[in-house]
């Protein structure tokens, strides 16, 4: 007889990675209070390859670690794992957000930070990695795929690439979900608010600057390939347009 599938076999697996002893036990107890699997490691030289061996289903990573950072440790695992990652840090320096951004981190909190609001944050993103995959699917399922096309700009929503005259342009997942976003309403002023929400799956609290670093990393990466059109414009006051 077969041994019965336990509630912690299935639960999501977080992994946490953080080097304040009291904060990480604080944080396993509240998260496995709540119905999540926990593990945690304090040693950044040992998280790497913790990570890509048990594949958490989210990772949260503290910026300032004993041996390598977090900064460090996204770089490193991040083509191997396609799980989103939390960056967590005590500093609220603007750049280190942008690079956090930039090597493909998919939120970035600043401590202390509530363990309410940590863990609305956390189902937020599993719930978008859940649809992403099923849109995803469905998209793999129909022939052809969703192409959006602009000149010589194109943006695959099946295999999610985007090339500029063939030239494959390498986009981090917020970065590339907002370009989506704002191309597929091409001519349509869409606001920071509805693109925060949209591609975060949670509320927009008005203060975080994600949506306005993520488009400047996107314009950049577009610029950066000789796009001879700037695509995106800033509507003052009212949001984002994508020009078709």
């Amino acid at each position: 007889m077969q041994n019965p599938v336990s509630e912690q076999d299935t639960a999501q697996h977080i992994m946490l990675v953080e080097d304040d002893v009291v904060l990480a036990e604080v944080t396993k107890e509240y998260l496995q209070m709540n119905g999540f699997k926990v593990s945690v490691e304090s040693d950044g030289n040992r998280a790497v390859e913790r990570i890509l061996q048990e594949q958490p289903d989210l990772l949260i990573l503290d910026v300032m670690l004993p041996g390598k950072d977090g900064i460090d440790i996204c770089r490193e695992v991040r083509k191997d794992f396609h799980s989103p990652i939390m960056m967590l840090t005590a500093r609220t320096d603007e750049l280190d957000q942008l690079l956090g951004l930039e090597i493909g981190a998919d939120d970035y909190l600043c401590k202390p930070i509530k363990p309410r609001l940590l863990q609305a944050r956390i189902k937020a993103m599993l719930r978008r990695e859940e649809t992403l995959g099923r849109q995803l699917e469905q998209s793999q399922e129909k022939r052809p795929q969703r192409v959006l096309e602009f000149d010589d700009l194109r943006i695959d929503n099946g295999t999610r690439q985007v090339t500029i005259a063939g030239e494959e342009i390498e986009l981090a997942t917020p970065e590339y979900d907002i370009l989506h976003l704002l191309a597929d309403n091409a001519g349509e002023i869409i606001s920071r608010e509805q693109v925060f929400e949209q591609v975060r799956g949670f509320e927009y609290d008005g203060a975080s600057r994600f949506v306005d670093i993520t488009i400047s990393r996107i314009r950049s990466k577009l610029e950066g390939a000789a796009q001879p059109v700037k695509r995106i414009k800033t509507v003052r006051g009212k949001g984002y347009l994508f020009l078709p």
